[in-house]
């Protein structure tokens, strides 16, 4: 019950019924957000599964609801807390009073990062009979992100993936690509994902030609980049749960440079797995670059396996799929 078109057909194959559901990410439309509502409310009502489990804003509120509404039992996962509960306001204050109302009923939340949980705290949306237990993210599948091994060859490859909007660090990236390759030639900066926001579509055509960048446009298989990968690249401000980006780039034994805030902070171990630099902060991103382009290539290798051994301690998504199970059982046994 999701939106789910890039991979319904795999999901059907796992013997799931796919119920596709399009959801706004960044929609404010109430009229919308009322239809939303109504489609979760007659799907649960449908098929009246025994456990929700829910994932991002919309669904863990509207969903959320529903159950509540329908005498379902549910596990709301915090990926994230988005834009709009991030930054102080009237949206912020509409938000989290939803987000209180949507997770009331709720018999386990997770979190992906303990910042957002002290969030809710603070701001009295935490349900005082919920369970409450903090997950490493989604966790990380290390057996299709094994740790490839590095690549050869003099030229050095930069990698961003992200939906392409200004909170993912895009602007950031461009500008230090511009600056580094001048300095570096032999440095490629690629880029992968849609673009969110379709102005990008025209600023990374012209990137492109300048020379500066090589975007590739979104891409379902992200492994043969992970392997021509000298460095994973993540500049995100925007209010992350954790980021995949980042668990999949070290579990490949890239190093990764990433922004030193909740949802990056806790995949990096600074200077020994990558560097994590300041929030909105170009010129630091620019420092670490150089920093990386000045190691030798058994130091990056080196970085790289260091990472991997990090994701294996603390973010095997075998760690998250336990959980679940648990959860899930204790709900299923009354």
């Amino acid at each position: 019950m999701c939106q789910v078109l890039q991979f319904e057909d795999e999901l059907e194959q796992l013997g799931c019924d796919v119920i596709n559901i399009e959801t706004a990410r960044q929609g404010k439309n109430p009229f919308k957000d009322v239809l939303l509502f109504r489609k979760y409310y007659q799907s649960l009502k449908k098929y009246k599964p025994d456990v929700m489990l829910g994932n991002n804003i919309k669904p863990n509120v509207y969903a959320g609801l529903a159950c509540q509404m329908l005498k379902i039992k549910y596990i709301p996962n915090i990926t994230g807390l988005g834009t709009p509960v991030e930054n102080p306001g009237p949206l912020q204050a509409l938000t989290t009073r939803l987000y209180k109302m949507g997770v009331a009923g709720a018999s386990c939340i997770f979190f992906q990062n303990s910042e957002n949980q002290r969030f809710f705290e603070a701001h009295k949306m935490m349900p005082k009979h919920a369970k409450i237990r903090l997950l490493p993210g989604s966790g990380v599948d290390l057996e299709s992100h094994p740790a490839f091994p590095y690549p050869d060859g003099e030229a050095v490859h930069f990698q961003f993936t992200s939906r392409i909007l200004k909170e993912k660090g895009i602007d950031l990236y461009l500008a230090a690509a511009k600056r580094i390759h001048a300095e570096y030639p032999n440095t490629v900066f690629h880029i992968c994902g849609g673009c969110d926001d379709p102005a990008y579509e025209e600023i990374l055509k012209q990137a492109q030609e300048a020379g500066d960048v090589v975007y590739h446009g979104q891409q379902k298989d992200m492994i043969p980049f992970l392997k021509q990968a000298s460095c994973i690249v993540h500049p995100s401000y925007y209010p992350e749960g954790m980021s995949n980006v980042l668990l999949e780039g070290a579990a490949s034994a890239r190093p990764i440079i990433a922004t030193d805030r909740a949802g990056c902070r806790e995949t990096v171990e600074d200077g020994v797995t990558g560097f994590l630099i300041p929030i909105q902060d170009e010129e630091a991103l620019v420092h670490a670059l150089e920093r990386f382009m000045q190691m030798m290539p058994e130091q990056r290798k080196a970085m790289g396996l260091a990472g991997r051994a990090k994701m294996e301690r603390e973010f095997d998504r075998k760690i998250v799929v336990k959980a679940y199970l648990e959860e899930i059982q204790e709900i299923m046994r009354g």
